[in-house]
């Protein structure tokens, strides 16, 4: 469903839409661009979870007139037994400190609650002090962490949410 979805005058330049099978390439590139190796999906993993059955996959693109839309963004998530998995969320550096990341998060969090969610979950690594205070702000709740999820010393909290119904 494409829609333009403006959140004020930072994003009004955006078209957000669902994913389609050839996006997985822009999708890479941002996420080599958002993320340090150890954090990055390959082609074939981030196509995955687009694709996979119960995943949610919400784009954010610029809509320039007479010119190439770009990838500004994106956040795949998935619904596993009432509970929606963030599994990632990448936005461009130009556009971060804008709304987009909340944005996304929002939108992907309404459409899982429609398809039955009732709760949200994700992992976030312990160094990444941005994110963290993103999904705190969103009511996101740390809820423990796993050692070695990233790599051997790279830690990841666990952060979980209860869906308003």
């Amino acid at each position: 469903m494409e829609q333009s979805r403006p959140n004020g005058a930072n994003l009004s330049a955006l078209r957000f839409r669902e994913y389609r099978t050839g996006d997985r390439q822009a999708m890479h590139a941002l996420d080599v661009l958002c993320f340090a190796p150890a954090f990055q999906f390959s082609r074939r993993a981030m196509r995955g979870y687009a694709e996979a059955p119960g995943a949610v996959a919400l784009l954010a693109e610029t809509e320039v007139p007479g010119a190439q839309s770009e990838l500004a963004g994106f956040c795949i998530a998935q619904l596993e037994e009432r509970v929606g998995y963030v599994v990632t969320l990448d936005v461009g550096a130009a556009w971060r400190r804008r709304g987009l990341a909340r944005c996304l998060m929002a939108e992907v969090e309404c459409r899982l609650r429609a398809a039955g969610a009732v709760a949200m979950e994700l992992h976030v690594f312990t160094g990444n002090a941005a994110a963290i205070r993103l999904y705190e702000a969103l009511g996101y709740a740390q809820a423990g962490m796993i050692e070695g999820f990233y790599a051997p010393s790279l830690h990841a909290f666990v952060y979980r949410k209860q869906l308003p119904t």
